[in-house]
């Protein structure tokens, strides 16, 4: 009963919280708005190529989380690539990160927030700084 990979993760919220998830993981992550099945709930599926990844579900005006459940949501990975670009962009876009080496592999990271505060990371192999 092996794990095969990974499917998605999902953000709920009201329809202007995901309106601007869905802006800032497109315009400053780099995913892609893609088709989405027709669910009885609001929505938006973000792609990477042909892979749905993130989905954003609007959540019910009633809708009750557990008061005992501590989100331990820290943060997302992406591996990306070309690194001074997305640097270029999370200035132009005046979105604060901060550049993190990994010793050993010489991988550099960038990690910042979402507009919610949940935290992406983008990973990329060694590169010339």
């Amino acid at each position: 009963m092996p794990v095969l990979g990974f499917a998605h993760y999902n953000l709920r919220g009201n329809r202007a919280t995901l309106d601007t998830l869905r802006d800032f993981y497109v315009q400053v992550v780099g995913l892609r708005l893609g088709d989405r099945p027709p669910f009885n709930n609001f929505g938006y599926w973000l792609y990477i190529g042909e892979r749905d990844v993130l989905h954003l579900t609007e959540a019910s005006p009633n809708e009750e989380r557990p008061a005992h459940v501590t989100n331990t949501f820290d943060h997302v990975a992406f591996v990306c690539a070309d690194m001074p670009s997305f640097e270029a962009r999370l200035q132009a876009l005046n979105v604060r990160y901060r550049l993190d080496h990994v010793p050993l592999t010489g991988q550099q990271q960038l990690f910042f927030l979402d507009p919610v505060g949940n935290g992406v990371e983008l990973n990329f192999a060694e590169v010339d700084r």
